[in-house]
């Protein structure tokens, strides 16, 4: 009997949110592989990878030494290259969230794409519920690969790229001056535990935690 080939997926310990996600989906990926989910990349050699939420630049002898690495990067790549993708189109009032399952490359997020898929964003959804979108959309385009590997059309990046900045805690801070509706993508990109959102006032420090009630 043949051995299945198996499947790596690669997370980073300090972004670990599609981690959840990931176990309960593990399976409904192709029953032709296995999967093992891995924070360690130095344990990995002539392997097929996912890197998820990564946010760490991989080097070139560890792309070298695998047989496919691959991001699912949220955005219509070239645009939007960088940290938080998913929060800054947010940000822009964009309701259409484009995934794009590229190589990896020792530039960022700059490798030939392989497929895209994108999802739709109501404007009402909460970080819980944004990120389990994106989830969702990342697991469509590598259900895809693993079904048509190893058969894989590939086409490089065109156009004028954007790149975004790693999101720090104080870009959480509201403006208590302006109103909640003018500020609601940013309450609905802030994480309720990690990065929640806040304002001064009176030389106080204040969280604000935003949460839906249930229907």
């Amino acid at each position: 009997m043949k051995t299945k080939e198996k499947i790596f997926f690669l997370l980073d310990p300090t972004n670990l949110w599609i981690e959840n996600f990931l176990k309960i989906y593990l399976k409904k990926f192709p029953k032709k592989y296995t999967y093992k989910i891995t924070k360690n990349h130095k344990t990995i050699k002539n392997k097929i990878i996912f890197v998820l939420s990564y946010t760490r630049i991989l080097k070139k002898k560890f792309l070298d030494e695998n047989k496919e690495v691959l991001i699912a990067h949220p955005s219509k790549l070239p645009k939007d290259k960088g940290f938080a993708p998913v929060q800054n189109q947010v940000l822009k009032n964009k309701n259409i969230i484009y995934v794009s399952l590229i190589e990896a490359s020792e530039k960022v997020d700059s490798g030939s794409i392989i497929y895209r898929d994108k999802f739709l964003l109501a404007g009402h959804e909460l970080s819980d519920e944004i990120r389990k979108k994106q989830a969702l959309s990342i697991f469509k385009l590598i259900n895809r690969f693993l079904e048509k590997y190893p058969y894989i059309k590939r086409y490089k990046q065109k156009g004028i790229g954007t790149f975004n900045k790693r999101r720090k805690p104080e870009d959480s801070e509201l403006n208590i001056n302006k109103s909640i509706k003018s500020q609601f993508n940013l309450l609905r990109i802030c994480d309720n535990e990690n990065y929640p959102s806040f304002f001064r006032y009176k030389k106080n420090f204040y969280y604000l935690k935003i949460f839906k009630k249930d229907k």
